[in-house]
């Protein structure tokens, strides 16, 4: 856009533009401040030559009244006033050059050249930004839905959440979970056809996750079923009444609002406020509530779900002491164990039989858990002492029992792994020590030890530091030394002691571990 009240300077201008970028730009032009600032509402120019004194309102009056309606356009100033409160008004404006007038052909060029320049780049940019944008589009709701069925199915693993957590920016430190149930009709307190209303659901989905997000800001997961399961960030440690009342009502807008939008009958269960790490179980609290609540919603802390637990009782101690057993964390297992026998001893003092009761609950509830983490031979009759402890014993020795058994479980848990496969692979081994002379295979060798031949690979690599091949080669290896140094059989003899078939293989074999072939070996070891 050039706008100047002399015609003369508007035509030098649209010449030499047009000589220089042709087609390229498109131009249009005002002598007057009131029809620069229409011009410019109009046309939308990129780039634009304003001449300070116009008739009527100025040029800097002019750029301020445009840049209100177009904040990126380039404006370039040319002015027969050399004065410096116009230039320093005009900079304020973020003129990208201030030019006196008369001005020649290579700097007009120069400084056209610089503001398309400068939009190319901002195209780009934007361009760019848009391509990005797309791209999340469809990779957050794939984050989202890793998210979600990660906090569902690694119940008490921590690692795969907080990276999900950190893609997402999910700062807050507790959530709680919507279950959105879908079916025909609700017959019974249960949902008809869930089958065929999730084939059915498939197509209104993203439109169900856009009505979701409208009523909660939430990371939602993928249709399972006839069910979607989303994660509500959140603030609170445990919802009041207020709050639970507040979301009963919100998801009864929301059910109704996805119930007509899809023509299906559709229920939301809601969960119990925990941290990310155990989704799973205010999934379970929703899911629950869903199955023994009545109506469209239902709120797992409206309807007996779960145990409720008396004001001052320490439930973080003893879900903190739980996890760590089931982390195999020994360290953190043995400050929630202390931590909370102190509070046992500080606390209920007067009720020592309760104690004692309690000791033994949470010592076979913890072995409980290391047996269930496999590994463990349960033994009946392996706890009979523990009822004569408990009633005979004082308190002193009780809880140093209590605090050896929670120990022991963590230790279990940790150990079970490692001691399983450090055992399976000596087991291998020796196989391998009986049975080196026959033609061994990782497939056989794998069958004998009842696992896939890809585990056993990779679980006897990891052990041993060396492939299955290698090591029986290298025991194979071992064994012909130890012939060879005896001096007694052929090669051929050996050969086939050993395991090989054609001594010509066995030679080459022999020469790759230890640098000379078995003749050579063997005369000068004598």
């Amino acid at each position: 856009m050039l706008a100047d009240d002399e015609g003369i300077v508007i035509d030098s201008l649209t010449y030499i533009i047009h000589q220089n970028f042709g087609e390229s730009c498109e131009i249009a032009s005002a002598k007057t401040g009131r029809s620069v600032i229409e011009l410019a509402e109009s046309f939308r120019p990129d780039i634009a030559f304003m001449d300070i004194q116009m008739p009527g309102i100025n040029g800097i009056e002019a750029m301020k009244e445009i840049k209100k309606n177009n904040a990126n356009m380039i404006f370039i100033v040319m002015s027969a006033y050399d004065k410096f409160d116009y230039a320093k008004e005009a900079i304020n404006l973020g003129v990208l050059d201030y030019l006196n007038k008369p001005v020649n052909q290579k700097k007009i060029v120069a400084v056209v050249q610089k503001a398309m320049d400068i939009i190319d780049a901002r195209r780009e940019k934007r361009s760019k930004d848009l391509e990005i944008r797309e791209k999340l589009e469809i990779v957050v709701p794939m984050i989202e839905q890793g998210f979600i069925m990660a906090g569902l199915l690694q119940d008490g693993e921590t690692s795969g959440i907080g990276n999900y957590r950190e893609l997402l920016g999910m700062t807050e430190d507790n959530m709680f979970t919507l279950v959105l149930e879908f079916g025909e009709e609700l017959k019974d307190e249960r949902m008809t056809n869930p089958v065929g209303t999730g084939v059915r659901l498939q197509s209104f989905y993203s439109r169900v996750c856009d009505i979701i997000k409208d009523f909660y800001p939430c990371y939602i997961g993928p249709l399972m079923t006839n069910r979607i399961v989303c994660c509500v960030p959140t603030e609170m440690e445990q919802g009041d009444y207020d709050s639970r009342v507040q979301d009963v009502e919100k998801c009864r807008q929301m059910q109704r609002k996805i119930s007509e939008y899809t023509g299906l009958t559709c229920r939301v269960g809601i969960g119990s406020i925990l941290p990310p790490e155990k989704m799973a179980e205010s999934y379970r609290d929703a899911r629950k509530a869903l199955e023994t609540g009545r109506g469209s919603v239902a709120h797992c802390r409206d309807l007996p779900v779960f145990c409720e637990y008396e004001a001052d009782y320490p439930l973080h101690l003893e879900n903190r002491l739980f996890d760590s057993i089931k982390a195999g964390n020994v360290q953190e297992t043995k400050e929630a164990a202390r931590d909370y026998f102190d509070w046992m001893e500080e606390t209920q003092k007067e009720f020592e039989p309760n104690i004692r009761l309690k000791a033994l609950e949470f010592v076979l509830f913890m072995e409980y858990l290391a047996y269930q983490s496999g590994g463990l031979l349960y033994r009946f009759r392996d706890r009979a002492e523990y009822l004569e402890m408990i009633e005979k014993e004082d308190l002193g020795k009780i809880r140093v029992w209590f605090l050896q058994k929670a120990e022991a479980a963590a230790g279990n848990v940790a150990g079970q792994k490692k001691e399983y496969s450090n055992e399976a692979i000596e087991k291998a081994k020796e196989y391998i020590r009986q049975n080196y002379r026959k033609d061994l295979s990782l497939e056989e060798m794998s069958r004998q030890m009842d696992m896939s031949p890809y585990y056993f690979s990779k679980l006897f690599k990891e052990v041993t530091g060396s492939n299955f091949v290698e090591y029986v080669t290298g025991v194979r290896m071992d064994q012909a030394k130890k012939l060879l140094l005896q001096g007694k059989n052929s090669i051929k003899q050996i050969c086939a002691e050993i395991g090989y078939s054609d001594p010509n293989y066995f030679s080459r074999i022999f020469k790759r571990y230890e640098g000379c072939t078995p003749t050579e070996f063997k005369e000068g070891r004598r």
